[in-house]
């Protein structure tokens, strides 16, 4: 029924009561070929689409992923704060009624199995890591996002206060499969190099994992388990776990390079949340080293600064 959603246009339109049988059928022979060109042209793009998909290869990325501004505390929570008059407002304005009806004709757009074919390519890889860091006057910045924790006192949290202060390697993932390929880049046995810098930069570093979860069902179920992942996790890293349930726009997720909702993803931050390393998928060998080293040189600089200052 998504992929059908532009069919409604053609019927957004008054419809006469006292029209004329042959008008009718007139009117219904126009419906069955708009149908039909419609049906036509979606097999025609789906066709293309696919023959582009396997001709796509995963390129290093040649430019920062982020959003341009600097994440705030209370950003993109999901929560709907506008007050009865002003939601009456954009309801009855027809420049905000045709913004929310573009927005939602791509939604109902996208094929529902569009990123599980995208799996048998490359392990759904989008992107390869950068070799390099990003410099730091040319990264941009990694979104705040709202979500539950595994703090029993305070379990909704932000996360740039998390994340601010810090070096930070960031796993984004939103099935098991997803977080066994962020695993590939930052699990203890797939990287041990990894955890002795962490360990070994006395708090300067830390791990913080984004857990996120669209579909209302699926959310019920991983906070039934969270109980059990409490007892798991050391509790130093339960204000570190967030499970993100909305507010994770297309928008944000394009920006930062989420291009796949079955893939995992990977970043290293800066203390000013700046995104400075990016992967994706099953992490090659060549990966592994580039993280490490990106976030040995951010620890380095790190006690560096905290020397001179």
């Amino acid at each position: 029924m998504r992929k059908y959603f532009n069919i409604l246009q053609f019927f957004d339109r008054p419809i006469s009561h006292s029209l004329c049988l042959s008008c009718q059928s007139l009117n219904q022979r126009q419906t069955a070929r708009y149908i039909s060109s419609t049906f036509q042209r979606q097999k025609t793009s789906g066709s293309a689409s696919t023959s582009q998909l396997d001709e796509f290869t995963p390129q290093p990325l040649s430019r920062p992923l982020g959003l341009p501004y600097p994440p705030e505390i209370g950003q993109n929570t999901g929560n709907d704060t506008r007050t009865l008059g002003q939601r009456t407002n954009d309801f009855i304005n027809r420049e905000k009624h045709m913004e929310r009806r573009v927005q939602l004709s791509k939604e109902f757009s996208k094929p529902y199995f569009r990123d599980w074919v995208r799996m048998r390519h490359h392990k759904g890889k989008t992107f390869l890591s950068n070799s390099r860091n990003f410099r730091r006057d040319k990264a941009l910045y990694f979104p705040n996002l709202f979500g539950r924790t595994l703090d029993r006192l305070s379990p909704m949290q932000n996360t740039t206060p998390v994340l601010q202060g810090k070096i930070s390697v960031v796993s984004i993932f939103s099935s098991l499969w997803a977080e066994r390929q962020t695993a590939s880049f930052i699990g203890e046995k797939q990287n041990p190099r990894l955890h002795h810098i962490l360990q070994e930069s006395n708090g300067v570093a830390q791990e913080v994992a984004v857990n996120v979860e669209d579909n209302w069902l699926k959310a019920l179920l991983v906070q039934s388990f969270m109980a059990n992942l409490r007892r798991k996790l050391p509790e130093a890293k339960h204000r570190r776990y967030f499970l993100v349930t909305k507010g994770f726009t297309d928008h944000l997720r394009e920006q930062i390079g989420v291009m796949n909702s079955k893939v995992g993803y990977v970043y290293l931050l800066d203390q000013a949340c700046r995104i400075r390393w990016a992967g994706s998928s099953i992490a090659a060998p060549t990966e592994i080293e580039s993280l490490n080293a990106g976030l040995k040189r951010l620890v380095e600089e790190h006690q560096q600064n905290s020397i001179t200052t």
